[in-house]
C-alpha cells in the first residue's frame, strides 16, 4: 500500500498506460485524478476503481484547463503528492513532410501538455515534497523514421524531466522519465495495423516484426510500465530523481550494426 493517503494526477488517463497506471496506485491504496480530452474513457477507467478516481476532463496542454483541474482536485482532496504526465499522441513525418500546423500539434500535444500540467500542479506539490513522472518514449533516446515531431518532443521531454529535477528538488519534488519501447495501446495497435497493412501481415505479426530484434523479443503490455511509474512515484524511489528509465525489452542495449551477426 505505497500510495495509501495520496492523490495523483494523470494525464492520458483514459487508456493504455494512463489507464493502467490509475489501476496500480488505486490497488496499492492512493486515491487519483483522471484527465484527458475525451471523457467517456475517464469515466469507463474510473466506474472500476470507485471513489477512489476522481474524474476532471481537460486538455492537459490548456493552462486554464489544467489550472482549474488542480484548483478541483485540491478542493476536493486537499493535496496532491504526484503527476504522471502521460498524455501524448503522433508526430508523423519527416521535417520536409511536416508544416507548421503539423510540427505545433506536436509540439503541444506531447510537450506542452507536460509542462504546463507540471507547471501548474508544482505549488502544491511544492508543499510537502511529491513526484513528476514523465512518460518519454525510446523516440525520446533515438530516432525512428519519418517521425521528426514525435522524436524531437519526446526527447524535448528529457530535458523538461532534468529541468524540474534540478529547480525543484530543494522544494522536495523528484522529477524522473520513463521510456518505453512498444507497449500494446490502443495508439501501437494502430501503427501496428498500419505495418501489417503494408506488408501482408496482421497485428500480432506486426508486433513480433517490430519486436524481433530486442533481447526480450515482445512489446511491453501498459501493466508493465505502470510498474515502473509506481516505483518511480513511490517513497521507494525516493532517492532518484533526474533519471531516465527505459524499459524497452532491451532495445536500447542493442548494437545495431552487430545484428548482421546474429
Amino acid at each position: 500500500m505505497r500510495f495509501a493517503d495520496t492523490v495523483t494526477l494523470i494525464t492520458g488517463a483514459g487508456t493504455g498506460i494512463g489507464a493502467a497506471t490509475a489501476r496500480r496506485l488505486v490497488a496499492e491504496g492512493g486515491r487519483v485524478v483522471l484527465t484527458g480530452r475525451r471523457e467517456a474513457p475517464l469515466r469507463e477507467v474510473a466506474e472500476s476503481l470507485g471513489e477512489l478516481a476522481l474524474v476532471l476532463p481537460g486538455d492537459a496542454a490548456d493552462s486554464t484547463a489544467v489550472r482549474g483541474i488542480v484548483a478541483a482536485l485540491l478542493e476536493r482532496f486537499g493535496r496532491l503528492d504526484n503527476v504522471v504526465a502521460n498524455a501524448g499522441g503522433h508526430g508523423l513525418g519527416t521535417a520536409t513532410d511536416t508544416d507548421d500546423a503539423g510540427w505545433q500539434k506536436a509540439i503541444e500535444v506531447n510537450l506542452t501538455s507536460a509542462f504546463v500540467t507540471i507547471r501548474e500542479s508544482l505549488p502544491a506539490l511544492s508543499v510537502r515534497g511529491g513526484s513528476v513522472v514523465l512518460v518519454s518514449s525510446l523516440a525520446g533516446l533515438f530516432s525512428g523514421p519519418a517521425v521528426a515531431g514525435y522524436v524531437t518532443t519526446k526527447h524535448g521531454l528529457i530535458g523538461l524531466t532534468r529541468s524540474i529535477a534540478r529547480d525543484y528538488g530543494k522544494h522536495g519534488v523528484r522529477a524522473n522519465a520513463v521510456c518505453p519501447g512498444w507497449v500494446r495501446t490502443p495508439m501501437a495497435d494502430e501503427q501496428m495495423d498500419e505495418l501489417g497493412s503494408g506488408k501482408g501481415i496482421d497485428r500480432a505479426a506486426a508486433y513480433e516484426l517490430v519486436t524481433e530484434n530486442t533481447p526480450l523479443g515482445r512489446p511491453a503490455e501498459p501493466e508493465e510500465i505502470a510498474s515502473v511509474i509506481a516505483f518511480l512515484a513511490s517513497s521507494d524511489a525516493a532517492i532518484v530523481s533526474g533519471a531516465v528509465v527505459t524499459a524497452d525489452a532491451g532495445a536500447s542495449a542493442v548494437d545495431l550494426p552487430t545484428i548482421a551477426f546474429d
